[in-house]
């Protein structure tokens, strides 16, 4: 079996100003989820380092604000091809330092490119606009402008992907950018900006520091930081953006997210079934768009049908180490996550659920794994229905009408993503219309938006105005100025 160990650790250092150099602050182990090994050292940046990152980037702002947008966009082109040739490697990193499978990873990769690839397309995005005569002799412009420094704070789930739906929009716009990787996994970011140091960037353009819950603060709360972009938990997210705001600064930030799979009586089990099982445990269960309670509608053998159907499907998930191509579901990513998820199952069955499929036995063998778990007889009022549990765990909520899965996914603070399964084009209208969640799938299991569409989660899933992705982030990371001219 393939082993996510490597010979020697690797050692996560700080980016500042076109260097490599170490962090001033204490030492800390980065562990393998797929055996619970150290796999490398992240030495977390002081204040004297977070000064000097965010220096670098104050001060190259100037020049590479008035770098002409073609030159800027050669830059993420380059990257591109970096990228592209270093797909496997930056794939393989992922797995080993997050614990998804390389399947997964490959996927992160090639999401993270499309970011890269849209943000090429800034010269069009960014254009401005423009009317003649607005009285007489008078012309009127609107022009985008950067903002200055941009600090982007990532999660553990996606440590590749997340920040590219910040950064090459950022840079493309004109900003200088500090990255804040996730303390659990800063290898993949690292990887990443070895290639960025390749393709010759201006030093202080970009750069990134390591560090926990310290120094995400003292990048928020630094007086010459413009904009904070933030993805993790509910709590975090809005903690972050309310510091953001409170020292003036522009701040989007993604929470957490309770996802709905809604299945009508019509809709084709088959296809129900992959996307379900697909949603649900794929990336192990730790994706903010993963589907996370069931909702058959109706009642009958239809119901248990497409119950039945996913735990037979999910059973024969293969549970393992990410880098072994066979294995359909890794661990999650830390031994505290995984005691986080079990008291989460604990918790739901003490309410009154059943464990149809149990996935607590592979806690046994090393690594940090929990298998796929289906928790039948969830009902709204329980924990488990609005709780987020980022692992492998699917609840099944039984619903008479779809009004009443409408009123179960109301009742949740969330409203990152909801999906219906149906061959009725009227029921999908209905679904898309009433839902509160703002990524809505039909007949899809994850509700992802490309890259040139945002982002848009709604209530507690977002703090904040203007999403991530697409012309979101061109906004976002410019600022308009109204020229009234007379000549």
């Amino acid at each position: 079996m393939a082993t996510t160990a490597p010979e020697t650790l690797r050692t996560a250092k700080n980016y500042i100003n076109g260097q490599w150099v170490a962090g001033s602050g204490p030492a800390h182990k980065i562990h393998s989820p797929s055996s619970g090994n150290a796999i490398g050292e992240v030495t977390f940046a002081d204040g004297a380092d977070i000064d000097a990152a965010v220096a670098a980037a104050r001060e190259a702002f100037p020049g590479w604000r008035d770098t002409p947008i073609p030159e800027r966009i050669r830059y993420l082109f380059a990257l591109r091809e970096k990228m592209n040739a270093a797909f496997d490697d930056l794939a393989r990193t992922i797995v080993e330092d997050e614990g998804k499978t390389i399947e997964d990873a490959r996927g992160e990769v090639r999401r993270g490119l499309e970011n890269v690839e849209v943000a090429c397309g800034a010269p069009l995005l960014m254009s401005g606009e423009s009317l003649d005569s607005i009285a007489p002799g008078i012309d009127s412009t609107v022009t985008f402008y950067p903002l200055g420094v941009s600090v982007i704070i990532g999660p553990f789930n996606f440590p590749l992907m997340v920040p590219m739906w910040f950064l090459p929009y950022a840079i493309a716009c004109g900003n200088t950018v500090v990255v804040k990787p996730s303390e659990q996994v800063p290898l993949a970011m690292i990887e990443f900006m070895r290639l960025l140091d390749q393709v010759g960037l201006p030093p202080g353009v970009v750069n990134l520091v390591n560090g926990g819950r310290e120094t995400v603060e003292a990048l928020v709360e630094h007086p010459d930081v413009e904009s904070v972009s933030f993805v993790g938990s509910e709590a975090v997210a809005r903690r972050v953006y309310q510091l953001a705001t409170s020292h003036g600064k522009r701040a989007q930030c993604l929470g957490g997210a309770k996802n709905y799979l809604v299945v009508m009586p019509d809709a084709d089990v088959e296809q129900t079934r992959s996307a379900v099982v697909a949603s649900a445990f794929g990336g192990a269960g730790e994706r903010c768009l993963a589907g996370s309670v069931l909702v058959p509608v109706g009642e009958g053998s239809r119901l248990g049908e497409v119950r039945d159907a996913v735990i037979e499907s999910a059973s024969a998930i293969r549970v393992g180490d990410g880098l072994d191509p066979s294995n359909q579901l890794g661990p999650v990513v830390s031994r505290d996550h995984q005691t986080r998820v079990l008291q989460h199952i604990d918790t739901a069955i003490g309410d009154g659920a059943s464990a149809l499929l149990d996935g607590r036995s592979y806690t046994s063998q090393p690594g940090y794994y929990i298998g796929p778990t289906v928790l039948d007889g969830v009902s709204p009022d329980q924990d488990f229905a609005g709780t987020e549990v980022f692992g492998p765990v699917l609840g099944v909520m039984h619903a008479p009408t779809v009004e009443d899965a409408l009123t179960a996914i109301s009742r949740t603070r969330y409203g990152n993503a909801a999906s219906i399964f149906t061959s009725s084009g009227r029921s999908a209208r209905e679904f898309i219309r009433s839902v509160p969640c703002g990524m809505v799938g039909v007949n899809v299991g994850v509700a992802a938006p490309m890259a040139y569409f945002p982002f848009t989660g709604w209530r507690q899933s977002f703090f904040g105005d203007l999403q991530a992705q697409g012309r979101d982030s061109i906004r976002f990371f410019t600022r308009p100025r109204v020229a009234i001219t007379r000549w």
